[in-house]
């Protein structure tokens, strides 16, 4: 049978699809972990026009059993699109609108509800072209006798199991891995951006911490250097001289 190519324009718009698949998580984590890895990427690459970062949302594509059936993982990354398209906010994202590029990185969350992350999931993001695929399954991980933090990547149509953590990610110039942050008070496993070195890249609170610490600092010794130079007036009027009109 010969296959025709797809004419984008009959294919709805996103104005006119679905945002989700109205399915709920099931736990607050399938929530939080994602929108901690995308505030912190807003931070990373707060200079960067050429990404975007979803969150729950459902994604287009021309790869399925139809265009208007979307997958919808718990995050994406996509790269060489615009932040905000035509400078609006996404409901969702169809690739025959990204000028066909797929995300490079899909992230799936396994919760007490298998979803076929281990099958059915891997074919259809190697279909689609996700370089990336990253499973995290800090629960139920011998359930499914997997690895509670796996990354696969795209070879030929293929996906193979990676080894590392974190995992170094060149085409992104990233590397993803797991690690304990408090958060709200309370200390907990979540995944994080990381440097070529493996370094971990700081969260948003984290960030602001720091800043706040050097802004302390920095009033520190402005302050010492204030009181310094007070000091050093009285003792150049103890010796008769008015500092404030010494010879030049």
């Amino acid at each position: 049978m010969v296959s025709h190519p797809l004419d984008i324009t009959t294919l709805p718009s996103t104005e006119e699809l679905p945002c989700s698949d109205d399915i709920p998580v099931d736990n607050e984590d399938q929530n939080l972990l994602p929108n901690l890895l995308l505030f912190s990427l807003a931070l990373l690459w707060s200079d960067r026009m050429d990404w975007y970062f979803g969150v729950d949302m459902a994604v287009y594509h021309t790869t399925g059993i139809s265009p208007k059936v979307p997958v919808v993982p718990d995050a994406f990354l996509s790269l060489g699109v615009e932040r905000k398209k035509g400078g609006k906010s996404r409901r969702s994202y169809a690739t025959w609108e990204e000028n066909n590029t797929p995300p490079i990185l899909v992230l799936e969350m396994v919760s007490h509800r298998p979803n076929d992350e281990y099958d059915k999931k891997l074919e259809l993001y190697a279909r689609l072209g996700v370089l990336y695929y990253v499973v995290y399954n800090p629960e139920f991980w011998q359930r499914d006798r997997h690895q509670p933090f796996e990354v696969y990547r795209l070879e030929g149509d293929t996906y193979r199991l990676q080894i590392g953590e974190p995992y170094w990610m060149p085409e992104i110039g990233l590397g993803l891995g797991r690690g304990r942050q408090v958060i709200g008070g309370i200390e907990q496993e979540v995944l994080l951006w990381h440097d070529a070195q493996g370094q971990t890249y700081p969260m948003p609170g984290q960030r602001m911490q720091e800043i706040q610490s050097q802004l302390i600092a920095q009033r520190q010794r402005t302050e010492a250097e204030r009181q310094r130079a007070e000091r050093l007036a009285e003792y150049v009027r103890s010796l008769g001289v008015d500092p404030d009109n010494l010879p030049e």
